[in-house]
């Protein structure tokens, strides 16, 4: 009996938290935005690929192959090359007009045919050096496939032929990585502000008084705030998922979505609790959002959703593992991209909740104190 009880009151509280946050129109706005204009336009704005990217062209041999090699660069990686002489392309590159310069030599094609080994020059503007890398390698194999089709018998058979397959991303497009972590971004950054935002409003409204004198406890009260705000967090990210993802960006999501969702209440556990917790050293909504911008960079900037951990020193990776945002992405991404199932992921929930659990008693003993000092 006293066990429904308290649960009937986290009930009847987290309504309370919902109809709160269906008043605060720029909170619900800030939801909307989130998972809908933001995500879209992250994705396909912020693409790493190279796409119409800007290339001259030097031809100083003018022969049937230096042409075949400029027409061979074009859309959608390249834009139409443009031809320019020598002497302009210190001030072309200079002046950002083209990202590379592709300089074919004098009796280029006579050397070739003689066995001569010449060499082409392509000149880089590696100011963006993903773009730069990855567009260095489409032209030295546009350059080697032209010339092979044009004299294949000038071409030497290596005894050795590699076969690269890519998988859970076969046409390496940066919209797929970008959009799924792009939502799990968002969810980090609404179940910080949502859950923290809560416990001010108690505060700035004069609430906080009422909750004193009613019959409630503190865990009743923080876990009222964690279910309904993180019911929101999950309804609104699985629909941009199913929604914004999958239909309007067409981005394969390979893995169980209902897993996934049952990792993202996991995650929300651990990150409504510390939203809370933060929330416990302020007295109002700007200190609030000064104190949480820090800890979110922190989060999404190196927990695996922007940069590979593995690329961060060794001490950083060990001192991001008390972070739920780090097996948060990890698991997010082995069952979204790679389709893993339970068996291969529960040790790391189990470590997701474990931290979750200590960030709750964390919050719950703040918390505590500040009703305390309040009443």
């Amino acid at each position: 009996m006293i066990m429904r009880a308290s649960l009937m009151k986290i009930l009847r509280l987290g309504i309370k938290e919902l109809y709160g946050l269906k008043s605060d129109v720029i909170m619900l706005l800030l939801i909307v935005y989130a998972f809908t204009v933001a995500i879209y336009a992250v994705s396909t704005g912020a693409k790493f690929d190279v796409e119409n990217a800007a290339v001259a062209v030097v031809d100083d041999d003018h022969s049937a192959l230096s042409t075949r090699l400029r027409d061979a660069l074009m859309k959608p990686i390249f834009k139409p090359a443009v031809e320019i002489a020598a002497n302009e392309v210190d001030t072309a590159m200079d002046s950002g007009r083209f990202v590379f310069v592709v300089e074919i030599p004098t009796n280029f094609e006579r050397d070739v045919l003689a066995d001569k080994h010449p060499v082409v020059q392509v000149d880089i503007d590696a100011t963006a050096m993903s773009q730069a890398g990855n567009g260095a390698s489409f032209i030295q194999t546009i350059l080697l496939n032209e010339v092979a089709t044009a004299f294949p018998a000038k071409m030497k058979t290596s005894p050795l032929d590699v076969v690269v397959r890519a998988k859970f991303n076969p046409n390496l497009e940066s919209v797929w990585f970008t959009s799924v972590m792009q939502v799990i971004n968002n969810i980090t950054i609404l179940s910080l502000i949502l859950s923290g935002a809560a416990l001010i409003r108690e505060r700035e409204h004069g609430t906080i008084e009422h909750l004193l004198v009613m019959p409630v406890k503190p865990f009743e009260i923080m876990l009222s705030k964690i279910w309904a705000n993180g019911l929101v967090i999950v309804v609104a990210a699985t629909l941009c998922l199913t929604i914004v993802v999958e239909r309007l960006l067409g981005v394969t999501v390979n893995g169980s979505v209902p897993l996934f969702v049952l990792i993202a209440v996991l995650y929300l556990f651990s990150v409504t609790s510390l939203g809370i917790l933060i929330a416990t050293f302020t007295t109002s909504m700007a200190q609030f959002g000064l104190l949480v911008m820090p800890v979110m960079i922190v989060m999404m900037l190196l927990s695996g959703s922007m940069t590979p951990t593995e690329s961060m020193p060794v001490w950083l990776q060990d001192i991001m593992l008390i972070s739920p945002s780090t097996h948060f992405v990890a698991l997010a991404q082995a069952v979204l991209y790679r389709g893993a199932g339970l068996d291969l992921i529960w040790g790391r929930m189990l470590i997701l909740f474990g931290i979750g659990f200590c960030f709750f008693a964390l919050s719950l003993a703040r918390f505590r104190a500040s009703l305390l000092n309040a009443g």
